[in-house]
């Protein structure tokens, strides 16, 4: 008898002994989350109302950013000029911006990384072009001698200067105005107080909505714009800020296939949150999201030559597509 119970307890103790080493091998806590996730710092998203970054606020309301220990504050910004200023102040950690922003901003100390594409990894995502309410223009031929309304150093002002390059026309054969607030450039290019704007996606769909004109955009031949996900360095270097990066990745890529797979589910956040006018509230185009990819040389090595031959950028600024970071040779 007592040689059975000493065989019953030594059993019990090895498979005790098993689970514990599982347990410790799997890294389980009492609360389900591993020590990394635990560790990883809060971090916070600047953007403006756009769909650009559409798969973020798909992560933060069906739960993503909590189930992968991310605690992450999603920050909209009224205006291009405030998120800047947010980026550089450290207020922000990532934001959903453009490479000219990008290269700006690193070129005036505020040190950034490319993290991803968020839209425009081919021509079919995303949307900017050049509308007019004037019936009389036709083509981007008839706006010689005409003014367009545009903001300088935006990826519109780059959008625009390829669309009117690839249709022979130069610089000098237009006026540009200067119209930094999009709204009081699209009431411009509705009034007639200019005779075209250059406009992002939901406002060329209002425009058309109301009869408006797209004479040219960029969906159709070279990939031209990108919008892209930067993150500061300084947080990226602090901390556990490098675990936190990967694990953003991860959730993008998760959410953009969640509105890849069924887009019209999202629909109504989408006009919630990136504020979509009635009229086009329910025929908007939602946009395929791409995985979380950086931008290769041939999208940011232009946008760079472009802005030093505009006399946006006055240092030599370099990019390397290998890991997002930028340099000033």
């Amino acid at each position: 008898m007592r040689k059975k119970l000493s065989r019953i307890v030594e059993i019990v103790l090895v498979a005790a002994l098993a689970a514990c080493a599982l347990f410790a091998i799997c890294g389980c806590s009492g609360n389900g989350s591993s020590d990394t996730e635990a560790d990883l710092p809060p971090v916070r998203i600047g953007t403006l109302a756009t769909e650009d970054i559409l798969p973020m606020w798909v992560a933060e309301e069906r739960g993503l950013f909590e189930a992968a220990g991310i605690d992450a504050e999603i920050i909209v910004f009224q205006s291009a000029t405030e998120l800047i200023a947010a980026v550089s102040a450290g207020e922000v950690d990532y934001a959903m911006t453009d490479p000219m922003v990008a290269a700006s901003l690193h070129a005036s100390g505020a040190e950034l990384k490319v993290e991803w594409i968020t839209l425009g990894t081919d021509s079919s995502q995303g949307r900017f072009g050049i509308m007019t309410s004037d019936p009389s223009i036709r083509t981007l031929a008839d706006l010689k001698g005409k003014s367009i309304g545009v903001g300088s150093n935006t990826i519109l002002e780059y959008v625009m200067d390829n669309l009117l390059e690839d249709a022979g026309i130069s610089p000098d054969e237009v006026k540009v105005e200067e119209l930094q607030k999009l709204p009081v450039r699209y009431e411009s290019m509705a009034s007639g107080t200019v005779a075209a704007a250059a406009l992002p996606a939901s406002l060329l769909a209002l425009g058309e909505s109301a009869g408006y004109n797209t004479i040219a955009d960029d969906t159709q031949g070279d990939n031209i714009s990108q919008s892209i996900m930067v993150a500061r360095v300084d947080y990226l270097s602090e901390g556990n800020g490098a675990a936190t990066e990967d694990a953003l990745a991860r959730v993008w890529n998760d959410a953009a296939k969640m509105i890849n797979d069924n887009p019209e589910d999202f629909r109504e956040l989408l006009v919630q949150k990136a504020s979509l006018s009635d009229e086009v509230a329910n025929s908007y185009p939602i946009c395929t999201y791409p995985q979380a990819v950086l931008p290769t040389s041939a999208m940011i090595d232009p946008v760079l030559e472009w802005m030093h031959a505009k006399g946006y950028l006055e240092v030599n600024m370099s990019y390397n597509p290998q890991d997002g970071t930028f340099s000033i040779d």
